[in-house]
C-alpha cells in the first residue's frame, strides 16, 4: 500500500509504517484486491481524514469503528458519506441532536468535509472494510495503527475534545491522557441506542464552549457553506 498521507501526520507516524504489522496490513489489503475484493473507501481515500485534518490542527476527534460497507458510502471520513449520498442512519440521528441541541437545521447533504476542515478528525479506528461485510478488516491490524494515532494525539498535542460514542469508542478512553485533553462520552448516534443517552447529550455545544474557553475558534457544525 503506497501511503499518501499529510506532512505532518507522516512526520508524527513515520515509525508506524515500518513495523511489521503495518506492512502484513498493506500485504493484507494488496491480496484482496489482487484476488477481486471490492474494499472500501477506494485507495486515494483510506487516509482521507489525516489528509483533510493536518496533525497540527486536530481541535476535536469523532471516533467511529468502520467505514460504510454498501456501494458509493465511505470516503474515509466516520460518519460522513460523499455528497449526492443520503445520510445513514447514525449520521440522521446526529443531525437530530445538532438540531435540539444548537438549533441547526437539518441538511440533506451527508457529507462532512466541512468539519474536518474545521478541525474535526473523523477518524474511523478500523479503515478499510470488504464490500457488504462489515467489521470484515477488524482484525487485520488497523486498530493498531489508529490505537497509536490517539495515542499520539493524547501525548503530543493539548486541549483536544474527544467525542467517544458507544461502547466500542469509549474503550480508546484509556489511550488519551484526561489531564491534558477533555473526553465526552455519549450512547452511539445509532437508532438502536440514539434514545439511551445520545439525544440530549448536547456534546456540539459543550465543544465550542472548551474551545471557546481555550481562546480556540468554535467549529461551525453546519455542513453545508
Amino acid at each position: 500500500m503506497d501511503v499518501k498521507i499529510e506532512e505532518s501526520w507522516k512526520e508524527v507516524l513515520t515509525h508506524e509504517f515500518t513495523k511489521p504489522y503495518f506492512l502484513q496490513l498493506a500485504a493484507h489489503l494488496k491480496t484482496e484486491r489482487a484476488t477481486g475484493a471490492v474494499v472500501y473507501p477506494p485507495g486515494n481515500l483510506i487516509f482521507n481524514a489525516f489528509n483533510t485534518t493536518p496533525f497540527n490542527e486536530v481541535k476535536v476527534v469523532i471516533l467511529g469503528q468502520d467505514p460504510y460497507h454498501n456501494p458509493g458510502q465511505a470516503h474515509g471520513l466516520s460518519f460522513s458519506v460523499p455528497d449526492g449520498v443520503p445520510p445513514p442512519p447514525s449520521l440522521v440521528n446526529i443531525y437530530k441532536e445538532l438540531h435540539k441541541d444548537i438549533g441547526m437545521v437539518i441538511p440533506k447533504t451527508g457529507n462532512l468535509t466541512k468539519w474536518a476542515k474545521q478541525g474535526v478528525f473523523l477518524l474511523n479506528a478500523i479503515l478499510t472494510v470488504r464490500a457488504n461485510e462489515p467489521a470484515s478488516h477488524a482484525k487485520i491490524g488497523w486498530m493498531d495503527f489508529t490505537d497509536a494515532v490517539i495515542r499520539k494525539i493524547s501525548s503530543d498535542k493539548e486541549g483536544v475534545v474527544f467525542l467517544l460514542w458507544g461502547k466500542f469508542a469509549q474503550e480508546k478512553q484509556a489511550l488519551i491522557d484526561e489531564t491534558r485533553h477533555t473526553v465526552l462520552k455519549a450512547a452511539h448516534p445509532s437508532p438502536f441506542s440514539a434514545d439511551k443517552g445520545f439525544f440530549g447529550c448536547k456534546h456540539f455545544s459543550k465543544t465550542n464552549e472548551i474551545l471557546r474557553k481555550q481562546g480556540l475558534e468554535a467549529i461551525d457544525w453546519n455542513p453545508l457553506d
